[in-house]
């Protein structure tokens, strides 16, 4: 238990003081609100992936949204597992739009 209450409050702490500039400005709020920045970052590997490497997985909004509420920590492999975040699901489809927006882009056949 005691291990759990300083966990979740080291990860409180490390949000209030992570630095979300890297996310666009519609989605800088969300990412600080529910504590995202304590473990990701757009293009770096922190404790958790990197938000580019989730794109690259190409899941479906439904599907962030789940492992947002759900997390597995079998998908992510190296990775301490995430603790699972209440996130309402209107805004927990913009973040996984947001990261989404990250996949390569695939690249046009040159005829």
């Amino acid at each position: 238990m005691k291990k759990a209450l300083f966990s979740t409050l080291l990860l409180a702490g490390l949000a209030i003081n992570a630095q979300a500039q890297d996310f666009p400005e519609d989605i800088k709020p969300l990412m600080t609100k529910y504590t995202c920045t304590a473990c990701h970052k757009v293009d770096t590997k922190l404790v958790g992936p990197a938000y580019t490497e989730v794109a690259k997985r190409k899941y479906t909004p439904e599907r962030i949204l789940e492992l947002i509420a759900t997390p597995k920590p079998s998908n992510w492999p190296g990775y301490p597992p995430m603790m699972a975040l209440k996130v309402p699901k209107e805004d927990a489809l913009k973040i996984a739009g947001w990261i989404n927006s990250l996949a390569p882009k695939k690249k046009a056949k040159k005829s």
